[in-house]
């Protein structure tokens, strides 16, 4: 079975609709920046990849709700969907909920409405949905609640699915991750010899889906076509990933896709820029593709929007199908001195690159504790 991607939304740093995101990736445009949201004094790192839409008072609550309502409202419109979504399901992939809305609550006596935190309070008062699910499951999540989507479509649960992820930049997590490395980062090198760790990016993303034999739905539109999703959580450690475990979950997604290696065209990289990440992820490309890890185009945006954690991986997603749609894949910025792993793969560096014919992109997406997530999906015809 494969299921119809008939509507997409998406904000983040570089854009705040599918168009302009995509274009800002296209232009290599980063949105890496000084830390804004809070006093960077208390930090090793100082920058970020932020959507600055605070007002001058400073922060406010529910940022990460009201990017998602805009997430969603966009993918319905773009699948001409209603917006009172009633019992369709709406599933939420996320790392932090509104933690950051917590933290305002607690240090600054913010008013916070402690059902707020899974998001399915703010779903339903913008659009009626009374069938909501928040999965928090690290930065794979949104892939996550992908696979989660179809198997709801596939066992009949339901015709159509919105499947979302949204996360935003917490000053708690920011702490966390700046005692992670041995040396702060100053920005997301995926590949380099030079890098030193992951920064936060954050926003939200969001896509309608529906069974292939369904069809389109109301706006008679198909983006692309999810041929598989396969998940797995090997829970080998905490923070470093397991190239074994990544490899069990490219293989199940070939798998579930019915395709091979070498039908891969692009390959959506997970790429964090921290050396245990990339050197696991590039582990499993390498021994899955064989002699054809130097066919597929392979890209990471990480290093324009920031690591957006529970959204990256339909961040990663939408890239990949309007790649496959303009033939345009967008760069990996800053990486200039290339690890001796990635020889003879088909980086796409500096700038974008023209690929026409791209047919088939795999999305990976891999979060703490192991869980990996990766997706396939097909042009729409």
């Amino acid at each position: 079975m494969s299921w119809i991607v008939t509507g997409m939304g998406a904000v983040a740093a570089p854009g705040d609709d599918v168009a302009a995101f995509f274009a800002a990736l296209c232009a290599g445009r980063s949105a890496h920046a000084p830390l804004r949201g809070f006093d960077p004094t208390r930090y090793r790192a100082r920058n970020a990849y932020e959507i600055d839409d605070r007002p001058d008072s400073g922060d406010v609550p529910l940022r990460a709700s009201r990017w998602l309502e805009r997430a969603v409202a966009a993918a319905l419109r773009d699948a001409g969907m209603d917006e009172r979504l009633g019992d369709v399901p709406v599933l939420v992939g996320t790392t932090l909920r509104e933690l950051r809305s917590v933290e305002l609550s607690w240090r600054d006596g913010v008013p916070f409405d402690p059902a707020d935190l899974h998001f399915g309070a703010a779903l339903g008062r913008r659009f009626g949905a009374t069938r909501t699910y928040t999965v928090a499951n690290a930065c794979s999540a949104s892939l996550y609640a992908l696979g989660l989507g179809t198997d709801l479509l596939e066992l009949d649960e339901c015709d159509t699915v919105v499947v979302a992820g949204v996360d935003t930049i917490t000053e708690s997590t920011y702490g966390l991750l700046d005692r992670c490395y041995p040396e702060a980062p100053d920005r997301i090198r995926p590949f380099d010899r030079d890098r030193r760790g992951m920064l936060q990016g954050e926003g939200a993303v969001a896509v309608v889906l529906r069974r292939a034999a369904d069809g389109p739905g109301p706006a008679g539109r198909s983006h692309a076509t999810v041929r598989g999703v396969a998940i797995n959580c090997d829970a080998s450690h905490p923070s470093a990933p397991d190239a074994a475990n990544i490899g069990v979950a490219i293989r199940e997604a070939h798998e579930r896709s019915g395709v091979r290696p070498d039908d891969i065209d692009l390959v959506m990289l997970h790429g964090t820029g921290t050396p245990l990440n990339d050197e696991a992820e590039v582990d499993a490309f390498a021994d899955v593709f064989g002699a054809a890890a130097g066919r597929p185009y392979l890209t990471a945006i990480k290093s324009m929007t920031g690591h957006t954690a529970g959204a990256s991986g339909l961040h990663s997603l939408v890239a990949g199908v309007e790649a496959m749609r303009t033939g345009t894949v967008p760069p990996i910025v800053h990486l200039d001195d290339p690890i001796d792993e990635v020889a003879g793969f088909r980086l796409v560096r500096g700038a974008a690159a023209r690929a026409e014919g791209l047919s088939v992109a795999q999305v990976n997406s891999f979060g703490f504790g192991g869980l990996n997530a990766v997706a396939v999906v097909e042009k729409a015809v």
